[in-house]
């Protein structure tokens, strides 16, 4: 409930505070009085949008403070944002304005704390709901009339709305995963064949061994060098064994130096240590000789072997060359190759799934839609039931309202096209409700949209009527002043109006006008007044009716007054 506004340098206000009540406030006045302006004030100190024609000309700053009384559902949405309350259990919400330089700068506080215009909006959502005639453009809009259907549908629309939402996101996500994956099959199929291909080939090769080709190369070197390698090994014999030129071999002359060493070592014992040497000498050129004899008596030639070896040579560097340098290299890079096959043919797999998992999301969209559609089909019907029998006392008792569904294209709300229907008259047929109702009908059927949801609205919060009686008068005006006393008995209601019929019924009335003060300049400024006794209602009333304050005003506005207090169960003010 808003308990305080204050307003500095806005508009054409100097400086006003105005203390508001519960129940029915009403702010009257001449047109042009700046009636308005206050409501302006309030959407502005909730995140209204700024301009800097807003600040009182000559100044530089304007300031707005707004005091609401706070309810169990705003507290607990303020402890989820960290917010204290004030000791009173209220929170004040600021806004200061201020232009320098030719820029524009706007800062909004709770309690003293900044916030952003996001948390701004949030709680703008628990404290008030402006509702005038320029709403009407919102409200011909299909989607916002959708939006109006949901919102009555309450906590169970809601949830199954987010769930159409989320399945909706799943649904596009899996769409785009597999549009993706398909323009990049070509470009797979060109990869694997690529693959199968190389793979083949060092498949073919069968490479297991990294050190092969330097065995290979090794293995050819000697077959290709047999008669050499058998006349070289038999030279090393002879030089070392046996030699058949009458030369002594090297094991004779060690055999005769060990010979001398012995005969040495029986007159120097010093000497023992080299004879050990020449022996050992001795005996590893005897066994040098045998392995050069055997190594030589096995040499064979091989003709086919050693073409093998040169083929096998021949296909292991022409591999290197093209997957190596290296065939260790050449190896690993098989070794990726298979990686990437069994990745790229998992994708085979992968598509598939890609595709199911589309189908799945989209049947799974298509069921949680039914069903919010179900949902929404149902509330339509609670929806006109209950907006039928709110126009009913507004004079329009044979009025026909249809809430009509069809389907549509998928959204994340849904695949619902809503749209309100209306014929005010009996007899006129049932059209599209922006080609249908006049601005009276307008008015009131917005003023019964209003009744219909604030039934269904968690906490207490401010409901604004800008003018919503214009374009009506007579018993359509009794009637709107009927429903909004029964609106103010379950929200606070502040309604700006030139109906003495609607202010008459009033619990808090204030009067709004112009004056000019004459300071250092003559200054047009905007005044406020609480009619708070009978004598100033009745002359306002008085002067609503007639315009001025002839007897035949003040007597309409008395009986009015009578009128007003016995439908709220009050005495008249003497």
């Amino acid at each position: 409930m808003l308990c305080c506004l204050r307003i500095y340098n806005f508009a054409l206000i100097d400086l006003l505070e105005l203390d508001f009540a519960k129940g029915l406030n009403v702010l009257t006045g001449e047109t042009g009085a700046g009636k308005s302006i206050i409501l302006d004030a309030i959407d502005l100190v909730l995140g209204g949008k700024v301009t800097s024609r807003i600040i009182r000309q000559d100044s530089q700053k304007a300031l707005l403070e707004a005091t609401f009384a706070t309810d169990f559902y705003l507290k607990n949405w303020l402890r989820t944002q960290a917010l204290d309350l004030l000791d009173d259990e209220t929170i004040v919400i600021s806004r200061e304005i201020s232009l320098t330089n030719g820029n524009l700068r706007s800062r909004s506080r709770i309690n003293g704390i900044l916030i952003n215009r996001n948390l701004l909006a949030e709680i703008r959502e628990y404290l008030v709901e402006i509702t005038a005639q320029g709403q009407t453009v919102q409200l011909m809009i299909p989607s916002r009339q959708r939006d109006l259907l949901d919102l009555f549908g309450g906590e169970v629309l809601f949830q199954q709305r987010q769930i159409v939402t989320n399945y909706y996101e799943k649904w596009q996500n899996s769409k785009l995963t597999l549009e993706k994956r398909l323009q990049s099959e070509q470009q797979r199929l060109q990869r694997l064949d690529l693959l199968e291909y190389q793979i083949k080939e060092l498949e073919n090769a069968q490479l297991n061994d990294p050190d092969e080709l330097e065995q290979l190369q090794q293995d050819g070197d000697r077959l290709a060098h047999v008669g050499q390698l058998q006349q070289l090994s038999y030279q090393t014999y002879q030089i070392l064994y046996q030699n058949d030129n009458d030369q002594p071999a090297i094991s004779d002359l060690l055999t005769e130096a060990e010979h001398l060493l012995g005969n040495m070592v029986n007159f120097d014992e010093s000497l023992q240590s080299i004879l050990e040497i020449v022996q050992n000498a001795s005996t590893q050129v005897m066994e040098a000789s045998y392995q050069i004899n055997g190594y030589g008596n096995k040499l064979e030639a091989d003709p086919e072997r050693l073409e093998e070896i040169q083929v096998r040579i021949g296909l292991l560097k022409q591999i290197c060359r093209k997957y190596g340098p290296s065939l260790q290299e050449a190896i690993n890079y098989y070794q990726q190759l298979q990686e990437e096959l069994a990745q790229l043919t998992d994708q085979e797999q992968s598509l598939e799934d890609l595709e199911k998992n589309c189908y799945n999301c989209q049947e799974k969209l298509n069921q949680v839609a039914q069903e919010l559609t179900q949902l929404r089909q149902e509330t339509a019907k609670k929806l006109e039931r209950h907006l039928i029998e709110e126009l009913r006392p507004l004079a329009m008792d044979k009025v026909i309202f249809q809430c009509r569904i069809t389907p549509t294209n998928f959204s994340a709300n849904g695949a619902d096209l809503v749209e309100f229907y209306f014929s005010p008259n009996p007899g006129e047929k049932v059209q599209p409700l922006s080609q249908t109702a006049s601005g009276g009908e307008m008015s009131r059927f917005l003023l019964a949209l209003k009744a219909c949801f604030s039934e269904i609205k968690l906490g207490e919060s401010t409901l604004i009527f800008d003018e919503i009686d214009a374009g009506v008068s007579g018993k359509v005006a009794q009637a709107i002043a009927s429903k909004l006393h029964d609106l103010s008995k379950r929200n606070q209601v502040l309604c700006v109006t030139h109906q003495p019929l609607i202010a008459v019924m009033a619990d808090t009335h204030f009067r709004v006008e112009k004056i000019l003060v004459n300071d250092s300049d003559i200054r047009t400024v905007v005044r406020v007044k609480s009619l708070d006794n009978h004598q100033t209602r009745r002359e306002e009333l008085a002067q609503l009716t007639g315009g001025n304050s002839a007897s035949e005003a003040i007597a309409f506005a008395d009986s009015i007054l009578i009128e007003a207090a016995a439908k709220r169960g009050k005495k008249r003010v003497k």
